[in-house]
């Protein structure tokens, strides 16, 4: 009869958690939930990735409609970074503290969509500065849109999935860039914002990295489709064709990328690899008449391995309660970077011409390789795993798990586990065999902390 009471009084709670368990309608450890946020998360950046490169695509009609040179055109791009310099390391603390991630991904995605329309309505009317206004609001929600995309990557994936998943995500973004060039031509613990000061060194040169690659990639593609048509004499429809060719490269390549840089490891010699190959690419349009179908198909496999390889490692030195913060932080300086460098492109190629802009990016990409190789000795030096092999750092995992469980079991057998809280069925037991009671026996199994039932008899 007791019995019989002690289970009905559990039954409102399990059947609570049984509720509670409902709740969400996918489950991250099913491998066939995943693949579908997998898919829904590749989508969700499209249409940002795809508006973000229109003035690019334009970029000829819009400065001879506007009647602008190449530095108030590069203000559009300007005009997105800005704001991301500051709001995709607030987007971050935003989705981690306050609107958490589906509701903060819903309002970067509105800023979005009101941002394109205003850019389309200021071309309609003819007015550059609408346009301009188009772009803040689009960048407002744009990059934090990434952060929300990439803080949903790693809450749903770890370990070797992080790579490919990254690269996915990276391929259908620059599936996204390279239609816009091609159809528009042709037609847990608390989060706190002083996390930033517990960043370790090695996140700091990742940082470094990111910046200074990223800076010599995206602003040559926006001036890119004029340069080809200079300097190579290529027609609008060829220039842009070519300038498109590092995105749609990039769109296959970089789930096979991803999934080699897991099945490999060492990330570190890969992101010089990268880096080191994207230079290459840069010094022979700047310096030779080669066909640049070569440089630019470097240039796309580059790109793609870069990504793949750089932005999982911040998984590796960030601990799990603030990758949010880190992703944000990341991606707020990579703009600061794209919103001076935009300014300063336009600047030198209206003054001094590509050949000088090409020395600038090279010159970029010189201080990128320079912090990989400082990444690589402070990684060597602190024994960090930014640059184990796969099998190693499997091998720690596996270590590391059998550490956390040794230390879970003695917890669990130390005498402070021993003094927990005793359910009424359990106090009941207690008490009757205190007082000498038989007890039936179908008790013996909630007698394992209690005296033997010999000396209980």
């Amino acid at each position: 009869m007791a019995d019989d009471e002690d289970r009905e009084a559990l039954l409102p709670e399990a059947a609570g958690s049984r509720k509670r368990d409902m709740a969400a309608i996918c489950d991250p450890s099913r491998f066939a939930h995943r693949m579908l946020v997998l898919a829904l998360m590749c989508f969700l950046g499209f249409g940002s990735y795809f508006c973000y490169d229109n003035p690019a695509a334009l970029q000829t009609q819009v400065q001879a409609d506007m009647k602008v040179n190449t530095a108030d055109f590069m203000q559009l791009y300007a005009f997105y970074s800005w704001p991301n310099v500051v709001l995709c390391f607030f987007g971050g603390f935003l989705i981690d503290r306050v609107f958490g991630i589906r509701l903060g991904t819903i309002i970067f995605s509105l800023f979005v969509c009101a941002g394109q329309v205003i850019f389309a309505t200021g071309a309609l009317v003819n007015s550059f500065l609408v346009m301009e206004v188009g772009r803040l609001v689009f960048g407002i929600g744009g990059e934090s849109l990434a952060v929300a995309q990439n803080t949903y990557a790693v809450s749903w994936f770890k370990g070797k999935e992080l790579n490919l998943v990254f690269g996915l995500q990276l391929s259908m973004a620059r599936v996204a860039n390279g239609a816009i060039r091609n159809v528009i031509t042709a037609t847990c613990e608390v989060i706190k914002i002083t996390d930033v000061k517990d960043f370790s060194l090695s996140l700091w040169l990742i940082f470094i990295i990111c910046v200074c690659y990223y800076v010599a990639v995206f602003p040559f593609i926006g001036l890119g489709k004029v340069f080809f048509i200079e300097k190579f004499q290529f027609s609008p429809l060829q220039a842009g064709a070519i300038n498109s060719v590092v995105y749609i490269i990039s769109a296959p390549l970089s789930p096979v990328l991803g999934f080699m840089v897991d099945r490999l490891g060492k990330n570190i010699i890969w992101v010089m690899c990268a880096v080191v190959a994207t230079l290459a690419s840069h010094l022979m349009l700047a310096f030779t008449f080669w066909n640049p179908w070569i440089a630019m198909s470097l240039l796309g496999v580059s790109y793609s391995l870069l990504a793949c390889a750089l932005w999982p490692m911040v998984a590796f030195v960030v601990p799990e309660h603030q990758l949010g913060t880190a992703y944000g932080f990341m991606q707020s300086i990579q703009n600061l970077g794209l919103a001076i460098i935009a300014i300063v492109a336009g600047v030198i190629l209206d003054s001094r011409g590509y050949l000088f802009l090409e020395v600038f990016f090279s010159a970029c990409l010189c201080m990128a390789i320079i912090a990989v190789v400082m990444l690589y000795f402070v990684n060597l030096l602190r024994g960090g795993d930014l640059n184990l092999s796969a099998w190693e750092r499997e091998k720690l995992q596996k270590q590391a798990a059998v550490e956390a469980e040794k230390e879970q079991m003695k917890r669990r057998n130390s005498d402070w586990a021993r003094i927990r809280p005793m359910s009424a069925f359990a106090v009941r037991v207690r008490y009757l065999s205190r007082l000498g009671a038989q007890l039936p026996e179908h008790y013996c199994s909630h007698l394992s902390s209690l005296a033997h039932r010999s000396v209980l008899k």
